[in-house]
């Protein structure tokens, strides 16, 4: 009896050549068909503006806006009920919660010469275990009593806490007999490295702690050594920042009411502000999970009353935040609280016109130290506001380094120790009556953590085309009025069955799988959803992306839900349930959970080029830029694939790798 030909002894062989021939010879037919249909696929449905449109009236229409209040004791309630509900929901959300109270441990090393007047003492504290954060203390030579204390932040430098206007201005406080703290940022600096990218705290979200957690513990942190020491006045702390470092500012300043002076520099401005006027969007930390469920930044503008407050803003600010748009919707928020107060003295603010850049240069330092003057040194004759020239006190970053311990956890690495022990539901019992219920409480669980939507679907079709024997419908959803995907069906003469199609490139790019469904006997939906393809915003998507997150919703579960109702769409239309097929990491998530929540119009699920587990992930140590709904909030506590996988079954699941599948071919052609 022969051998049977098999991939291996095709390798082992001479037969490859032929058989690649074969191959060839056989492609070379469908490379026309591949073409005609990828320009079927390609056809625009909605357009590039609409996507854009609707994520922006989308995010509008959640953000809270400011109410009226009659009583200062009125809004003084709500600020306290916001200032807590922040921390516990937003901050500390989830697992980081065992960070909030961990003791601050601070480390005090060398000091060096700082100039006439002062001197710079180094030291490192922990923002949580196993973090350190290097600080410098900018300390006057001759200390009597208490004296004003600043926490100095900064924003996006690479230079850190070597910045040379950071380091003026500690200098400039110091050689004013003030306190002044100099303290790095995570990801400048020294803790400029892969592991503390911003982009990178959302790998904590997806293990269920909040990543915003270790920004403000590096802050509050700070707060604590400063008023640890022994000459600082607790009733005169300020904190005060550039860009990055103004909201920082911002942020510790409305929620931590220990400090008694804010000047937050062109660092901030409203969501609604933000969503037209791009260059705002800010970083993932700018935008956390829900924190617009319970604040805009106005909110926490208005949070500063009564305490001293100075916006500071740039008026040709080529980065973000320029003065003309940013500065007036916060003051209209925060000036009639600060009235309730009878303070409305307390609230300043400062535009920049030279240079009117992005900057924290002398006409804005010499603004901070007028607001000072004022409200920390009220009634002085001696104190000056102009700055005192100190160039020449500039240290190197070799002179500033602050010894750190090795390793240093970041960003990943904590991310990487939470993920040992997720998801927490574990596998699929055997019992079948267990099994079902263990589905049942997993799904809802499933259905809270994606924040799961059932769509109602109005179709309108949006014309017709046919090419080598394909016929293809286009198609707009609406779904519930917020969303429009586009949708192309296309059936041979032989579509039987159908099939949805979701690729992580976009419809545009999937006619190889399109004409292998086709040939298979399957009439193919292929869809863009939420931040795929034709529905992917062209002006800072995956920003928009964050956006949504923060306004209480989650993009994997609009992924997700839109496939589904997609899915009943198209049952309903042709008569019987759908199978869905995924091409890509991204698509293969949300495709998997739109499989698990609909159970009745999905019947099989088909995954190409998919994660074998979430947790791949972390290993590929990617940033929320590759695929923001891949880091949604405590997916991997609740569910890894293998979990998502169960909760499809019985229904098949097929997982395809794109080797494997060409290996098929080629051993069936030999054969």
């Amino acid at each position: 009896m022969p051998r049977p030909i098999t991939w291996k002894t095709i390798l082992a062989t001479r037969m490859l050549p032929a058989v690649l021939t074969a191959v060839i010879g056989a492609s070379t037919a469908s490379l026309a068909a591949q073409d005609d249909l990828a320009a079927l696929l390609k056809r625009e449905i909605i357009g590039n503006e609409l996507p854009l449109a609707e994520v922006q009236r989308y995010v509008e229409t959640r953000v809270p806006k400011m109410q009226t209040w009659t009583t200062a004791a009125q809004w003084q309630a709500e600020a306290d009920r916001l200032r807590q509900a922040v921390l516990d929901r937003v901050v500390f959300g989830g697992a980081a919660a065992r960070w909030r109270d961990a003791a601050t441990r601070v480390e005090w090393l060398e000091t060096i010469d700082g100039g006439p007047g002062y001197r710079i003492k180094k030291l490192r504290y922990e923002a949580l275990p196993g973090m350190w954060i290097p600080a410098l203390l900018y300390e006057p030579e001759r200390l009597t009593g208490r004296v004003p204390a600043v926490l100095n932040v900064n924003g996006h430098t690479g230079l850190g806490k070597q910045y040379p206007p950071k380091q003026l201005r500690c200098i400039n406080q110091a050689k004013r007999g003030m306190l002044a703290l100099n303290i790095e940022w995570v990801g400048m600096g020294q803790l400029n490295a892969s592991g503390y990218s911003h982009a990178r705290m959302n790998q904590l979200d997806l293990c269920g702690a909040s990543g915003l957690a270790p920004f403000y513990l590096n802050m509050k942190r700070g707060l604590d050594v400063l008023l640890s020491l022994e000459n600082t006045d607790p009733q005169r702390v300020a904190v005060t920042g550039l860009s990055g470092g103004g909201w920082q500012t911002i942020v510790l300043s409305a929620l931590d009411t220990r400090v008694t002076l804010s000047n937050p520099v062109a660092g901030y401005s409203s969501f609604l502000t933000r969503t037209r006027n791009f260059k705002d969007l800010g970083d993932s930390e700018q935008t956390p999970n829900d924190l617009a469920t319970l604040v805009d930044y106005t909110h926490l503008t208005a949070m500063l009353a009564p305490r001293a407050t100075l916006l500071t803003y740039n008026s040709k600010d080529e980065c973000c935040f320029e003065s003309g748009y940013a500065l007036q919707p916060l003051r209209d928020a925060a000036q009639p609280v600060f009235e309730l107060f009878g303070r409305a003295d307390s609230l300043r603010w400062h535009v920049n016109d030279d240079p009117g850049t992005h900057n924290f240069e002398v006409d804005n330092r010499q603004a901070l130290y007028r607001m000072m003057g004022e409200f920390f040194f009220a009634g002085s004759a001696e104190f000056d506001a102009r700055e005192i020239p100190s160039e020449g006190e500039i240290k190197t970053a070799e002179q500033l380094h602050v010894d750190l311990p090795t390793p240093n956890e970041d960003f990943h690495t904590l991310a990487t120790t939470l993920s040992q022990d997720l998801p927490r539901a574990g596998d699929r019992p055997q019992d079948a009556a267990a099994a079902e219920r263990w589905q049942s409480e997993l799904r809802t669980q499933l259905r809270g953590v994606v924040r799961a939507k059932d769509y109602q679907v109005i179709a309108t079709e949006a014309g017709r085309d046919s090419r080598s024997g394909v016929e293809a419908i286009y198609w707009r959803l609406l779904m519930d009025a917020d969303w429009t995907l586009p949708v192309v069906e296309l059936a041979g003469p032989r579509a039987e069955k159908t099939a949805i199609l979701i690729a992580d490139g976009g419809r545009a790019a999937a006619a190889p799988a399109v004409l292998q469904l086709l040939n298979d006997g399957y009439r193919v939906v292929a869809i863009d959803p939420f931040h795929v393809g034709e529905a992917r915003s062209r002006q800072s998507a995956w920003l928009f992306a964050l956006l949504v997150a923060s306004v209480g919703d989650r993009p994997l579960g609009l992924q997700a839900g839109q496939i589904a109702a997609a899915a009943r769409w198209a049952a309903e239309r042709h008569g019987g349930p759908v199978t869905v097929v995924s091409i890509g990491p991204r698509a293969g998530v949300f495709c998997l959970v739109a499989a698990a929540l609909e159970t009745k119009a999905i019947a099989a699920v088909e995954l190409h080029q998919a994660l074998g587990s979430l947790k791949e992930v972390l290993e590929r140590n990617w940033p929320v830029t590759e695929a923001p709904e891949l880091f949604c909030f405590g997916l991997l506590e609740c569910c890894d694939i293998r979990q998502l996988t169960s909760l499809v079954r019985p229904r098949p699941v097929q997982f395809i790798d794109p080797a494997e599948r060409v290996k098929q071919e080629l051993v069936g052609l030999a054969e």
